[in-house]
């Protein structure tokens, strides 16, 4: 019979806490956070700051879609803090302090005013922007793409390196239009004016038409294409023309005109077609991005990521409807055609 002497087991029995302890803490470390969050009782907390409320967005329930995907359920391990303006850009200021306030782990910004709002009101919370149509680096949110600086990181994609290639493809598809208007408003001078040197080689007659406050201001817009005889209507990307997406695709089809826009939600509710980044997609990337801050890994780490991904979307009973028959070289270039 063997026997084992009091040292020499407590010299075994510490080796074999030790190996537990090894491998419960190993595998504490491969749960996802959220499972964690829930486990000791933590819940993170997004800050979403907005001129307009986002929730009716197909691209923000993609957010919250991928959020859960990643584990992340609103109520359990997460909440998500909503602050909308109500379009009063004003508002922004006192509603960012408000998230500060909360002491939220992230503040996730759509918009170049909610942006600006959230980087005024704290240099420590983690803002992630949407830098969608503006310049971070130039408005100074950033210091550099790769290397953000400071507490804001986020996707960016201005799509006004994309308006000439939009222009030609509304050309290419309407190719015995001559005139053609253009809805722009105060936002979208950059965009007009880059619209105008495009057209140099293109030869159109263009006709702008400036919205004083959209979406109040459609119909009469619409009113003076229609008097001035424009053949089909080149519509400008700011946010307050896009929350009248829906109001633009029914003058538009009343009024017989084909439409080209920036982005796809316009050709869901009867616009003709668009060229450009896919929301959705961008908002579940946001989504990841929330996920990793919210691990700890801190802004300044994670590089500012720029959209590379266009889709052209056509509505091909837009175009029925209209009476148009869209060349087969752009029907078989399309991503998406909704009949």
């Amino acid at each position: 019979m063997r026997f084992c002497l009091v040292g020499d087991w407590m010299q075994f029995d510490r080796l074999k806490r030790r190996e537990f302890i090894t491998l419960v803490g190993g595998a504490a470390a491969a749960w996802p956070l959220a499972a964690r969050a829930q486990k000791s009782g933590k819940i993170a907390r997004i800050g979403y700051l907005s001129t307009a409320n986002p929730r009716s967005m197909p691209s923000f329930q993609a957010f919250e879609q991928r959020l859960r995907d990643l584990g992340y359920i609103e109520g359990q391990n997460i909440v998500i803090e909503y602050r909308n303006a109500e379009g009063e850009v004003d508002r922004l200021l006192d509603l960012a302090a408000d998230l500060v306030r909360l002491d939220v782990n992230v503040i996730v910004t759509a918009t170049d005013p909610a942006t600006r709002a959230a980087k005024g009101a704290t240099t420590t919370i983690p803002i992630l922007m949407m830098a969608i149509n503006y310049d971070p680096i130039a408005l100074g949110y950033i210091d550099s793409i790769a290397r953000p600086g400071a507490n804001v990181t986020g996707l960016f994609f201005q799509h006004l390196e994309l308006l000439a290639k939009r222009f030609g493809l509304f050309k290419e598809m309407l190719p015995s239009v001559g005139r053609v208007a253009v809805l722009s408003d105060s936002l979208t001078a950059d965009q007009l004016k880059m619209l105008v040197a495009a057209n140099r080689s293109v030869g159109l007659e263009l006709q702008p038409l400036d919205l004083q406050n959209p979406p109040y201001d459609f119909e009469n817009a619409f009113r003076v294409a229609m008097r001035s005889r424009a053949e089909a209507i080149f519509v400008l990307e700011s946010a307050p023309i896009f929350r009248g997406r829906t109001q633009i695709a029914q003058l538009a089809m009343k009024n017989r005109l084909p439409t080209s826009f920036a982005f796809r939600e316009y050709v869901e509710v009867g616009g003709l077609v668009s060229y450009g980044v896919n929301f959705s997609t961008m908002y579940r990337r946001a989504a990841e991005y929330a996920d990793r801050i919210l691990r700890g890994t801190k802004p300044v780490d994670l590089p500012v990521e720029l959209s590379t991904k266009f889709e052209l979307v056509i509505n091909l009973k837009t175009a029925k409807a209209l009476g148009l028959e869209i060349p087969p070289a752009l029907l078989a270039l399309a991503d998406e055609v909704i009949d």
